[in-house]
């Protein structure tokens, strides 16, 4: 199906046409571009980082179907940050699922950065998503070194030319494999005199190469604290002469409006008003957001949650009334073993709960969880401490995250109860 001519960020036809919205879910960053300061936020700057809020999986559900009422020609949903899409895969992909399943015909699309995207290529194209921006901006990993002052790779912290390696080859990577699936790939790559100006024809013959079909050269914007403060936006006639040449590669996209990780309306149009509806939304607890009326507990005793999922045998189901919480039953949970089916199988039986209260989950069942819309809380301590924070959206300041049950951590078991 042919999906450009409705996404006004790759045709420059759909952009007084067809609007579009970012979901701003993804607040972690797995790189530090010198570039970047995330601390400020006004409705009228524009510029990449930037939201008034973050929201949940559900929360973004809720927003965006608020939203398409009050901009009857939106075809685009995208994430874009304030951080990176894949520095927060559960929240992506959790997102990304909830959207489909309600919207089957939306242009769906992401922008990362790359590094942590290759794991999730082939579940963003079970979920059609057609669209996918990289942000690249040098082919040279020494120029690389100097454009990001960490980058972050599998748990592990790589600073300079070392850093410039990693991401540069996690890109590379990333862009065979989406063209592989029949995406369209776009390269965002901002120009900044003196670092990388003069390297941006050796970049797009690169990623030319590798089957990428725009190029979008963006000015870079000093911005206040960032470390490339103090130098200077590039000149029209530099950001000219780069699209001139890229172009003989690549498309050049020429009408980029440095989108806010909450952008919504038509390119370079955002309506303020929004950002109203957007900070409605992220008041909302998950409660508010689904029809689920329970809460499921892992707890020893039925009093305080102090269990890691991987161990619970039995999950404690309460509900609230107008006589305070009350435990409705006891649940047996999936044994243990048989991998991602036992968490399908526990999301079934988990059909009417709205939240899951635990001490401890790895990654795995939270994904899988969180995917089938339930809100996870690691905390612990009582139970109706926990309870009251789902519903009556009491903040989570007053629970505590139980990280030395974080699975993994000093683990001696022979991870069976996590499989």
């Amino acid at each position: 199906m042919e999906t450009n001519s409705k996404h006004p960020c790759f045709d420059i036809n759909a952009k007084h046409q067809y609007a579009r919205v970012h979901l701003p879910v993804a607040p972690k960053c797995n790189i530090q571009c010198n570039y970047c300061h995330r601390k400020y936020d006004c409705v009228n700057e524009s510029r990449p980082g930037v939201t008034s809020a973050v929201l949940s999986p559900l929360q973004a559900l809720y927003y965006l179907k608020t939203l398409s009422k009050k901009i009857n020609n939106l075809s685009v949903v995208g994430i874009a940050g304030p951080g990176d899409p894949f520095a927060n895969p559960i929240e992506t992909m959790g997102t990304i699922k909830l959207i489909r399943k309600e919207m089957p015909e939306i242009i769906l699309c992401v922008s990362s950065n790359g590094l942590e995207i290759v794991p999730y290529i082939d579940e963003l194209s079970e979920h059609k998503v057609s669209h996918v921006t990289i942000t690249m901006n040098s082919d040279d990993p020494e120029v690389l070194g100097k454009i990001y002052a960490w980058v972050r790779y599998n748990k592990k912290v790589y600073h300079k030319t070392d850093a410039g390696h990693v991401i540069l080859e996690q890109q590379l990577k990333a862009i065979e494999l989406l063209k592989k699936k029949g995406m369209t790939v776009k390269i965002n790559s901002i120009v900044i005199p003196g670092i990388n100006d003069n390297n941006m024809l050796q970049l797009a013959k690169t990623v030319s190469a590798l089957g990428a079909d725009v190029m979008n050269s963006i000015p870079m914007f000093p911005v206040e604290e960032a470390a490339f403060n103090n130098i200077s936006e590039p000149s029209r006639l530099i950001m000219s002469r780069i699209r001139l040449e890229t172009s003989a590669y690549l498309k050049p996209m020429t009408h980029c409006a440095r989108c806010r990780a909450d952008a919504a309306g038509l390119l370079g149009q955002d309506d303020p008003e929004i950002s109203c509806l957007l900070k409605e939304a992220s008041s909302f607890t998950n409660a508010d957001l689904s029809q689920r009326p329970r809460i499921a507990v892992a707890t020893h005793e039925g009093l305080l949650v102090n269990q890691h999922l991987g161990e619970t045998r039995v999950l404690y189901i309460f509900e609230e009334t107008r006589n305070g919480y009350r435990l409705v039953e006891q649940r047996k949970a999936p044994d243990p073993g048989c991998g991602d089916q036992r968490w399908n199988e526990l999301a079934n039986i988990l059909s009417d709960c709205r939240a899951l209260l635990v001490s401890g989950i790895g990654e795995k069942p939270q994904r899988i969880l969180t995917n089938s819309g339930i809100h996870i809380m690691q905390m612990s301590g009582l139970i109706d401490v926990g309870l009251d924070a789902v519903y009556k959206n009491i903040g989570v300041r007053t629970l505590t995250k139980a990280e030395s049950m974080k699975c993994g951590d000093g683990c001696n078991g022979n991870m069976k109860g996590c499989a």
